[in-house]
């Protein structure tokens, strides 16, 4: 296990930020760093075809070790963090036998890890957790998952006596900017289907996810000195919370769960003369989610048609685009890869969490891309902020699905 934590800390201290305004790929220069790092590390535990193309996505091969002909299958991680907190100056904090009690992450900003509010660290107690100083998110999310993929690999490559087929690895840019399968070569890829370890804590297995959309409204206003701006004033940042206030009550994030679908508004930035507004739509349900961005135009129609004689133009402009699709219409016909998946981790003795992600992974736009792709737990929690943490112990149980899904795989019938 101190072999994965070492591992893990490797890849987590180098700063891999993508950046969604952005046009390149990677989004940025940085995730090179670790991406040239990981071709060494994946020659040098004995991985075969090791590849990088011009757009950073690494792709390796584990060959077959039996006679027989099996499916190739293939695990996907993305070596991206999140823009919405700081992936620079990491520094991981290993707490050995966790006692239950908070978590002091840092002393001098009084930055406290609870688990009065963060209520799963207590599944934990007793392991070894891996948070961060209190000032940067870690980036188990989803560097736990590349992580794991290696060892496991390593694993397979050290104990030949574990029989699997031809196995194929790929860790790609830009997932947390939604742009992480847009470049990513399913036929060179070559397999049967893959799963994408990127899930949370441990049982974890989803293959359900929501269809998703951005919105960015645009609202124009016009400036006239105030003492002089009756009727002929349009605030538009007013204007934004006209619209803001039309979106339904109670469906946020913060206030759905399972199934539920939300408007989740991102980023609020204006002036009088103009004030942008975006926002992402998600919902499982496809009618529900069409239904969503069809409330989206509706608003800006009804606020353009209250204006429409002051200002003669529409001073609400807004832009809805499709980012990806649920993926249980691409795995349901192909479900028997999500019960090698949970038959693995009933061999290990982990209890299968089956449900929906309340958000998105490659493996949604690779399955429409023609790979099916399940997700699998990574083992972290708290993504995207300072409150992240990683049990050492759900990174050892991930690579120990990775190699039973493998063997599963050659042998369906192994133990």
């Amino acid at each position: 296990m101190q072999h994965i934590i070492d591992r893990f800390i490797s890849y987590a201290v180098i700063d891999t930020e993508s950046d969604s305004s952005s046009e390149t790929t990677p989004s940025t220069k940085k995730q090179w760093d670790l991406v040239n790092k990981l071709v060494e590390e994946l020659k040098s535990i004995g991985m075969q075809e090791v590849t990088i193309d011009k757009n950073a996505y690494i792709m390796a091969t584990l060959p077959s070790n039996v006679d027989h002909k099996v499916p190739t299958i293939g695990f996907i991680s993305h070596f991206d963090t999140s823009p919405d907190f700081s992936g620079a100056n990491v520094k991981p904090q290993i707490i050995s036998n966790y006692d239950g009690g908070d978590i002091v992450l840092n002393a001098e900003q009084n930055i406290i890890l609870s688990p009065k509010y963060f209520k799963d660290l207590l599944q934990y107690k007793g392991q070894t957790l891996i948070t961060t100083d209190g000032t940067t998110l870690l980036g188990a999310d989803d560097k736990a998952g590349i992580t794991e993929i290696v060892t496991a690999m390593e694993f397979l490559i050290n104990n030949p006596e574990i029989k699997h087929g031809k196995i194929r690895v790929g860790f790609t840019p830009d997932e947390e900017i939604g742009r992480g399968a847009h470049h990513f070569d399913v036929e060179k890829f070559g397999c049967d289907w893959a799963y994408t370890m990127d899930g949370s804590q441990v049982g974890e297995l989803e293959y359900e996810n929501f269809n998703a959309a951005g919105a960015k409204i645009t609202f124009k206003g016009k400036s006239v000195h105030p003492g002089y701006a009756k009727g002929k004033m349009i605030n538009s940042m007013l204007i934004a919370n006209d619209f803001i206030n039309e979106l339904p009550k109670g469906e946020t994030p913060q206030e759905t769960r399972g199934y539920e679908g939300f408007f989740h508004i991102h980023h609020l930035k204006g002036s009088i003369e103009e004030t942008v507004l975006e926002l992402i739509i998600r919902d499982h349900n496809k009618k529900k989610f069409e239904k969503r961005k069809a409330l989206i135009t509706k608003i800006a129609k009804k606020i353009n048609r209250k204006f429409a004689k002051k200002f003669g133009e529409d001073i609400v402009i807004a832009e809805v685009k499709d980012q990806y699709y649920n993926m249980k219409e691409k795995v349901l016909p192909v479900k028997h890869i999500v019960d090698i998946a949970e038959n693995a981790m009933k061999l290990l003795k982990i209890k299968p969490l089956i449900k929906p992600i309340r958000g998105g992974t490659d493996g949604c736009q690779l399955s429409y891309k023609g790979l099916p792709c399940p997700n699998i737990f990574a083992g972290g929690h708290n993504f995207h902020g300072k409150y992240e943490y990683v049990p050492a112990e759900s990174m050892q149980k991930a690579v120990d699905v990775i190699v039973k899904i493998a063997e599963l795989t050659a042998n369906p019938i192994a133990k």
